[in-house]
Order: C-alpha cells, then structure tokens, then sequence
C-alpha cells in the first residue's frame, strides 16, 4: 500500500468529520480525492486537480477542479449542527459572564487554560445530551447558571470551536494555517477569495453567513492587531500575529459592499537566495551580482508590479550584507527579517494624536543619525524616498522597495510629485 493511502485512512480514522466529506464527495462526483501530505509545484500544470491535503489536525484542505468545473479551495474541518450550535452560543456565554471575575491573562497559554477550565465549569459530559432536563435541573443552585449537557465527541468540538472562535482567527485560522496560501482576499460577506503559492487564485468555501458577523469581525481583528477600525478611521494597515499584513477598510460608505480586508502571508522562514535560483526567478550570475553589490554597501532598489515578489527577492539577499553590519529598518507594516546581531529595527505609528504620530520619513531622518551600515525601507511611498536619496548622497546605502513597472517609470515616479526627487540625483 503507497504511504499516501495508509496516511489517508490514518487521517479519516482519526477525523470522522474528514472521511464523511470525503464519502459525500465520492459519492457526487465519483472520484476519490489522492491524499498529498505536501504539494509541489507540478501539481498546478494540469486541468484535473482533486487533492486533500492536511495543515494540522483537525484541519484539512481540498482542492478540485475539472475541464468543466472551475478550481475551489475547500476547508474540511469539523462542524457544529444546529442544536449544538444553540448549546454552543449558551456555554460561551456562559464563560463570558465567568471571565470577568477572573484576573488578566498574561500569555496566550494561560489564555487558553482559562478558556478551557470555564468550559469545563459550564458543561457537563454524558453519555446522553438529552440527560439534562429542566426538572432535573430545578434540584440544582437557583443561583448558578445550569451546566450544559453534552456527549464527549460534542464536548470536544465545543473546545475546538471555542478555541478557534476567541483565541484564533475565527473562520480564516484554516486560510491562515495553509502554509501554500500567499493571499486572503474578503469583498463583503461573499464567499472568501484566495491566491494560492501552487494554483493561482481561487473562491473559497469560508464565508462570512451575514454582514453584522463580518461587521463584528473586522471591528475584533482591528483591535487585535492595536489599530480600531471605526467610522470616523476606516482604513487600517497592521500586521497579525504571525506576522502577515492586513489591510482594512471598515465603512460601507467607503467599501461599498460591506467591510472588506486583504491579508498578504508571512512566511515564516524567508525565502532563500537558492530557492529563487531554483525557481528561475533569478540566475545564479545575477544573484552573484547582488552579493557584490551588497558586499561593497551599493544601494539597491527591488522595483516591480504588485505581488511581484520585491520584498521577498529583498529578504532573500539579506544575508549579503556584511555579518557584523548594523542594520536600521524603517517598515510601515512590520515584514522584514534581518538575520543581522545589531539590527535597528522600526515601525511607523499612524494612529493617536497629531503630535504623537510617526511616519517613514521621521524614522527615515532618525536614521541618518543613527549611524548604521544599511538602511532598509520596507517599500517607498511618499515624500520619504527624498530622505532616502539624500541618505545615499551623504554615504549611508539604501535598500528598498517600490512600485514601478519598468526603469523609466521608476525615475518618472522619483522625480514627480510626492517625492520629488531632483533628476540630478538619480546618477
């Protein structure tokens, strides 16, 4: 038997929720799913894709396509039915009126121990949900709100969903966990869009079931990355936990068909220079190239068109720049990995009052003061790439980003308002 197969029973008997999808799935389209513990870039070359992958149990992944139905990415992950949901939505209100006698928690671990010990003071396992009737509880302390009764497997999925809904990223944590995923895209409360590392863009089954939830939802993932979104501040850029970049635009005033948001990836171990050697992304002389400029502190700009790979062709050569350099990065959104011991390392605030705000171009001008080998800007906007020239013209080399579809345009770009750059500057 090839591994694949055994590591796919091994995964249905471990997750009913998985083989009761795949046991539907079967039975509407009459083709069984291949089961990749990993993908590869082949994979994205034909028309016919049925592929299950995991990304963490309980979570799984499948991606379809024919000839005559379009690429979907489906979420399999387990599913509360609609009497659970109603003793769901009791027990987590239930823990909601418990947490507020409880002191603040100081690391997520702690957090989800007490998120756990509430439930488990608010439910009660049987062998039979129905165990729990009223009258039986009527013998109970009038002054205590009355356990919900549930079977074991119900006790688990309420902990799962709990877990998922409070802790993590509600109905993206599937979309966030997929490490093969670049882009998260939400318009509305339709259907979640994606652009996948392997297969290119493609809908999703996760959706936002009402515009007050996803309402309720991009108000929490505001506050949960320190930047509120309201009316009178609609949009919003931060980055998540994990370290992708949001982008938030909150009124329907502004975003005509309800909140929306984008989400570009983080990856967790930046690309390295072999790997884009390998993806024919660039060629080993080029890369070499890069390695003595950067070894002899040239400035050098990463230009291109959106989702071009610029800050990831940035990272990548990184580690060219001289081991025992001190590295000052000024990022809007926090993004770069500077494997540098002495790295300087800011963010801009765009929020508070007036006065208290502090953008690119501030840290840019700090920076000359700094003294560093290399400054690094996460990408050039703004009047701030006149700082940025003005520090190669005083001897501090410059790394950056910036949007540009060709040379031409870059020096256009440069020497036109907001940055006005003076053309004599550009050598």
């Amino acid at each position: 038997m090839p591994a694949e197969d055994a590591g796919f029973k091994r995964a249905m008997r471990k997750n009913p929720h998985l083989m009761t999808y795949v046991q539907e799935f079967v039975r509407k389209h009459r083709s069984p799913p291949e089961f990749h513990a990993t993908l590869t870039r082949e994979m994205g070359d034909g028309q016919d894709v049925n592929v299950i992958h995991p990304i963490g149990d309980p979570l799984f992944v499948h991606i379809f396509s024919t000839k005559s139905i379009p690429l979907s990415y489906t979420s399999v992950q387990p599913q509360l039915n609609q009497e659970l949901q109603k003793r769901f939505k009791s027990i987590i209100q239930q823990v909601y009126n418990k947490a507020v006698y409880m002191d603040p928690h100081e690391s997520t671990q702690q957090f989800e121990s007490n998120l756990m010990r509430l439930i488990d003071e608010s439910t009660e396992v049987t062998e039979d949900a129905e165990e729990g009737t009223p009258k039986k509880r009527l013998f109970g302390d009038l002054f205590t709100e009355p356990k919900v009764y549930v079977t074991e497997r119900e006790w688990e999925l309420i902990r799962y969903h709990a877990k998922q809904s409070i802790i993590l990223a509600g109905p993206l944590e599937p979309l966030l966990r997929d490490p093969y995923i670049e882009d998260i895209h939400c318009i509305g409360h339709d259907n979640v869009s994606l652009v996948h590392k392997i297969f290119q863009a493609m809908p999703t089954n996760v959706k936002f079931e009402s515009m007050e939830e996803l309402d309720n939802y991009v108000r929490a993932l505001s506050e949960r990355i320190g930047r509120p979104a309201s009316m009178a501040r609609p949009i919003i850029d931060g980055t998540l936990e994990d370290g992708s970049r949001i982008n938030l635009i909150y009124a329907d005033d502004v975003s005509v068909k309800g909140p929306s948001f984008s989400i570009r990836k983080f990856a967790e171990d930046p690309i390295s220079i072999t790997q884009l050697i390998t993806w024919n992304t660039i060629s080993a002389q080029e890369a070499a190239y890069l390695w003595l400029c950067l070894e002899e502190g040239m400035s050098i700009f990463f230009c291109g068109e959106t989702a071009s790979g610029k800050t990831s062709t940035m990272s990548a050569v990184l580690p060219f720049i001289k081991y025992d350099s001190k590295v000052y990065t000024a990022e809007d959104t926090i993004e770069m990995q500077v494997p540098h011991k002495v790295w300087q390392r800011l963010a801009t605030r765009d929020f508070g009052p007036e006065e208290s705000r502090v953008d690119t171009f501030s840290l840019l001008k700090a920076a000359l003061r700094s003294r560093p080998n290399y400054i690094i800007v996460g990408e050039i906007r703004g009047k701030e790439g006149s700082v940025a020239f003005q520090a190669m013209q005083t001897g501090h080399p410059v790394l950056s980003t910036f949007h540009a579809a060709s040379t031409r345009k870059l020096i256009q770009r440069f020497t036109s308002d907001p940055i006005n750059v003076p053309i004599t500057f550009i050598d």
